[in-house]
């Protein structure tokens, strides 16, 4: 028997909140956190910084007072430059982690510039160094009781499927199934899942409008841009096979976090439930695939 439902996180980001300067209108994090426990979600990411206190101890109150358990988040850190030290960086998101009694960092390779539209080309040097961080990276994390994951994202130096398969064979870092950024990127996250399941230790679920994806991958148009056009769906209402994926992980003993993350991007504030409405829809699905599992 899978307890999947209880497993449910939400992120910020479904609520338009994003650490890239101009993303859009942003809610406070009161309403946000008051949201996700209306709609049932048992625990969250931290969202980007300056969204919750950054005193250790005043953000897991924070998240206390409002009954959410804390899973972590998405740090993105430059990881490839030979110059640059990411653990000092790392080691003091850790203390908020461990204040939480959050269990899972979230790491992106980040490429030193803002937003996702645009990324430099690595050489071997800067791979070289890239493996190297995320291994070091993950045994700091695993001395304060976290563990690191990895993130494929869009924008950043680990993207497309010969990145993902070059962090797969080169290091020991455990991924995030982010199955959004995955597909985005020209990766299948339904064959990554069959193929690297013990190597998934955190899970993002999204859906994804193919078509927009494709106009992504091609230079069409901006990640940002597409964003702004939809191109993230309520679970279910996408094209990506999240029942094979969810119940891959389910029966291969995956007892992880399911993120609820649709980028988001708001121009105003809402005059209706804005966000809400997707995310009550997410929920509702992902519920109809653990129904069988359960």
């Amino acid at each position: 028997m899978t307890d999947l439902v209880l497993r449910i996180a939400g992120a910020p980001i479904s609520w338009g909140v994003c650490e890239v300067p101009g993303w859009g209108w942003q809610y406070d994090p009161e309403t946000v956190l008051a949201e996700m426990r209306g709609v049932g979600i048992a625990a969250t990411e931290f969202g980007p910084d300056g969204f919750l206190p950054a005193d250790p101890a005043e953000k897991a109150k924070t998240l206390a007072d409002v009954g959410l358990r804390a899973v972590g988040g998405f740090v993105p850190v430059v990881l490839h430059d030979p110059s640059h030290d990411p653990a000092p960086e790392v080691a003091t998101a850790l203390q908020g982690f461990v204040a939480a009694g959050a269990t899972t960092l979230v790491l992106a390779a980040a490429t030193g510039q803002d937003g996702y539209d645009e990324r430099p080309v690595l050489d071997e040097t800067g791979w070289s160094t890239l493996l190297g961080n995320l291994d070091k990276l993950s045994t700091l994390a695993a001395a304060s009781g976290v563990v690191a994951t990895i993130h494929p994202h869009v924008g950043t130096m680990v993207e497309n499927a010969d990145d993902v398969d070059r962090v797969l064979r080169g290091s020991s870092i455990g991924l995030t199934l982010d199955t959004g950024h995955l597909l985005i990127g020209g990766v299948d996250p339904v064959a990554l899942t069959l193929e690297h399941t013990g190597r998934i230790k955190h899970t993002h679920l999204k859906d994804v409008d193919a078509q927009w994806a494709a106009k992504v991958q091609s230079g069409e148009v901006s990640y940002t841009d597409a964003v702004r056009q939809g191109m993230y769906r309520p679970l279910g209402a996408g094209d990506i096979d999240l029942t094979t994926i969810v119940a891959t992980l389910e029966n291969s003993g995956y007892r992880g976090w399911y993120v609820l993350e649709q980028d988001t991007i708001l121009q105003s504030r809402p005059t209706d439930e804005g966000p809400l409405t997707d995310v009550r829809a997410s929920i509702a699905h992902l519920h109809t695939i653990a129904e069988p599992l359960s």
